[in-house]
């Protein structure tokens, strides 16, 4: 799909990101702004970016990477302190303003982007949508888009974006104080392993 210049101008804002949370595996400590290939919700489908997620809250970085649809249709929502010692905690900022697609109002109805790019649980909308953002709009740096599961604001940067960013150390996410708070947001448990 061919997008609109003049509609991913309108859209496009100027964005500092000052203490935004990422979650990432403790094994990745060394390398808090380190990025993947993945299968992700805006991953190239060809593996032609990378991206680094991260939201201003750690309740939506426990639901976009911990909880995500593992509880749908359950009433029993018990996560384990062993899976979730695994995780770990930064906070990352901006150096420079970030370019970003403000896809949380009414953005993605003026470029005609399917509501599956952003709300489907099945990713391939919305990977196939970031690609052809990502080739038709050399400049942005990534997307501000609302996470599925916390209703909350999350950013997705495009690798190319990503210098302009700084971490901090990579906590323990079960050292942190919020995360008990995060956990009750979510209706989740916190549990050990029978």
């Amino acid at each position: 799909m061919k997008f609109d210049r003049a509609v991913l101008d309108r859209f496009t804002v100027n964005r500092d990101l000052g203490d935004y949370l990422r979650a990432t595996l403790l094994a990745n400590a060394t390398t808090p702004l380190g990025m993947g290939y993945g299968r992700t919700r805006f991953a190239s489908p060809t593996d032609a970016f990378r991206l680094l997620y991260a939201a201003p809250a750690l309740v939506t970085c426990v639901a976009e990477t911990l909880v995500r649809d593992r509880f749908a249709g359950k009433s029993k929502r018990d996560l384990t302190q062993e899976e979730v010692e695994t995780w770990g905690v930064t906070v990352v900022a901006s150096t420079a303003p970030l370019r970003l697609l403000d896809l949380t109002g009414l953005g993605p109805t003026q470029l005609g982007v399917k509501t599956d790019a952003l709300f489907a649980r099945n990713q391939k909308a919305g990977r196939s949508f970031s690609a052809e953002i990502y080739e038709q709009a050399p400049t942005l740096d990534g997307l501000i888009y609302t996470s599925r599961h916390s209703r909350e604001e999350c950013v997705a940067v495009y690798d190319r974006g990503v210098g302009k960013l700084t971490a901090g150390p990579v906590h323990p996410l079960m050292m942190l104080s919020a995360l008990v708070p995060a956990l009750s947001d979510l209706n989740v448990r916190l549990i050990r392993k029978p």
